[in-house]
């Protein structure tokens, strides 16, 4: 008998708020997860999520080659964002997310191709940012996933519970938190592209 082959998602960015929704519905649809976080201190949260962790750093170029490799993913799917706890703050992050849109999305790039080239999809938002190092960061991250023949999910503002807008819905462009989670999986298998994930 031929072995069933289940798809495998190397999720990176596993343990953040959109991370945490995607597994158990990536699961339910039939994929095995692997998922991707910096702190060893998420491992036990992700297993119970049903994600087999893996403790990396995107940075770490050569330590993420070998996770990839060894985890050998049919898609990379891309939901880094280094964001404070606290809205107020997101402007002193604003170097802290665009290097990770820019190193660590080409590391992760990088990563893929040294390991049979999986299907990319990377996180992007929907508005228009101000010109700066966060609007060409994205622009960038844009770029190098549609040259390797990726997808681009392009979120509103997310809201609900975990979200910086969890009491009220935000200005648009908006998605509620589980909806982009379901939209991110259905978009597993769209072509390449920018897909905007909005209401």
């Amino acid at each position: 008998m031929p072995s069933i082959h289940n798809p495998r998602v190397f999720l990176a960015g596993a343990s953040g708020v959109l991370g945490q929704r995607l597994i158990p519905r990536l699961i339910e649809a039939g994929y095995v997860v692997g998922g991707m976080t910096r702190s060893a201190g998420k491992t036990e949260l992700l297993s119970r999520l049903g994600a087999e962790p893996i403790v990396c750093d995107v940075f770490d170029r050569e330590a993420l080659e070998g996770a990839v490799r060894a985890f050998a993913p049919d898609v990379i799917l891309n939901e880094l964002t280094d964001l404070p706890d606290d809205a107020a703050s997101i402007g002193a992050y604003a170097g802290r997310n665009a290097r990770i849109r820019t190193e660590g999305n080409q590391n992760l790039i990088h990563a893929a191709r040294r390991s049979g080239s999986p299907k990319l999809l990377a996180q992007t938002v929907a508005w228009q940012l101000p010109d700066g190092p966060d609007a060409l960061a994205v622009a960038e991250l844009e770029r190098s996933v549609l040259a390797e023949g990726g997808v681009v999910l392009s979120y509103g503002q997310f809201y609900g519970p975990g979200t910086y807008h969890e009491q009220r819905v935000p200005a648009e462009p908006r998605v509620g938190i589980d909806r982009a989670a379901e939209r991110t999986v259905e978009l597993l298998d769209a072509p390449s592209g920018v897909v905007v994930i909005t209401d």
